[in-house]
């Protein structure tokens, strides 16, 4: 019974402390990243899996990094943007941070449609309803109430892992498929590369470190209580490649073995699991997608607001009224209808958005990536919580990598 009561302290110790880290990594598994992944596994089986392990350890040092810097200074990352480097250079980061951002709502409210569409629901139906409901959870509710409803919503994720399983991989071949590094023809072709530089923009996206910022400074957390947060980050840090592993070795255990090497969405993925891993794999992943594109089409918006107030100096924060923060407020608000209203639109390209959009992560990331090692390693403002040279050279060749990537698909 010891090891009960032992293991009982630890599951509520990490359940108090789990928060802005684990909310924010996991959002970033949303209706873009999930048919990316789903699109990897179907299309290169599982020969992508080698990229989890790298980028597991990239967004641990990331986030813990912008979780310390909004332990240490008490501000969001665009705001320490604006003051060290000017309004000019802030205006022209958040300018291509919404451009990026809205794709990427747009992409979640596509997910909302397709998950629903599989129970026969019109997305005239379940996009404005859905458009309401994140609204009105932002706008109404508080930061602690907020932060519970976005928990709970992560721990959904489990729902892939289940579904994984029930695909009944090859283990031995997703084992290999982790561990062996790309072949040098692999990266010479350009799909390789641009499913690639998807994946990784799927798992770290640039607004995660403005979202996860401001929410440490949002909530309060100093550097006496900065160790729970750290924690935070770590668990949430793991837990989302984890899940995007299982997305991608279920869709390699059925559609790609099966021969269904391309799919227009991860509903579609959804779909093509009942006949080949069972009805419940089917509803599991599906229940995931509806979840994972409400639960991003909340934070997106709310991140964008967040960074684009904080660089133009302006209020924000879901403690505060409509009227104290009418701009964070208003700027959620038009985030929130347009992407809902592209989605209604019949004609709208939908099929390339979710995949485009997290490549467009993945080629804004590294100009984020700098900016967060140059002020992290200012003395003046970090004092003695600087860098250490591991953090640094895991982020710079991050930045690196996904630079070369970038040209790569410019050349290609």
């Amino acid at each position: 019974m010891r090891w009960l009561r032992h293991w009982k302290t630890r599951t509520l110790l990490l359940m108090s402390v789990i928060g802005p880290g684990f909310i924010t990594a996991n959002v970033d598994n949303d209706a873009g990243g999930i048919f990316t992944y789903s699109q990897a596994g179907a299309q290169f089986g599982y020969t992508l899996l080698w990229t989890i392990v790298p980028m597991m350890l990239s967004l641990i040092v990331i986030q813990e990094m912008g979780a310390r810097m909004g332990a240490v200074t008490g501000k969001g990352l665009s705001d320490l943007i604006r003051e060290e480097y000017g309004l000019r250079l802030t205006f022209f980061m958040m300018l291509a941070l919404v451009a990026t951002n809205f794709t990427n709502v747009v992409a979640e409210f596509a997910g909302v449609a397709s998950s629903l569409e599989l129970f026969r629901v019109s997305k005239y139906i379940s996009v404005p309803l859905a458009a309401i409901a994140v609204w009105v959870l932002v706008v109404r509710g508080n930061y602690k109430s907020v932060e519970k409803i976005f928990v709970a919503a992560s721990f959904f994720y489990i729902a892939y892992i289940i579904a994984g399983v029930l695909a009944r991989p090859d283990w031995n071949a997703a084992m290999i498929g982790t561990v062996r590094p790309p072949t040098q023809q692999a990266l010479k072709s350009h799909d390789y590369v641009y499913m690639v530089t998807g994946i990784i923009g799927a798992t770290i996206a640039p607004w995660m470190q403005f979202y996860l910022q401001a929410s440490v400074v949002e909530k309060g957390v100093s550097l006496q209580h900065y160790k729970a947060t750290r924690l935070d980050v770590i668990v949430g840090s793991v837990f989302a490649p984890v899940v995007a592993s299982f997305i991608i070795i279920a869709c390699a255990a059925t559609l790609w073995v099966n021969g269904h090497h391309n799919i227009d969405s991860a509903a579609d993925a959804a779909r093509a699991l009942g006949p080949l891993a069972g009805r419940y794999a089917k509803l599991l992943f599906s229940a995931g997608l509806f979840n994972a594109s409400l639960f991003a089409a909340s934070i997106l918006p709310l991140s964008t607001a967040y960074t684009v107030c904080e660089g133009l100096g302006l209020e924000s924060g879901l403690d505060k009224k409509f009227n104290e923060a009418s701009a964070f407020y208003w700027l959620y608000t038009v985030l929130v209808g347009a992407g809902a209203a592209v989605i209604l639109w019949p004609k709208f390209p939908l099929l390339k958005i979710p995949i485009l959009s997290q490549v467009l992560n993945g080629i804004l990331l590294p100009f984020v990536l700098i900016f967060m090692l140059l002020l992290i390693n200012k003395g003046r403002l970090m004092g003695k919580h600087v860098n250490t040279r591991f953090f640094n050279w895991v982020a710079w060749i991050t930045a690196a990598v996904m630079i070369v990537l970038s040209v790569m698909l410019v050349v290609s």
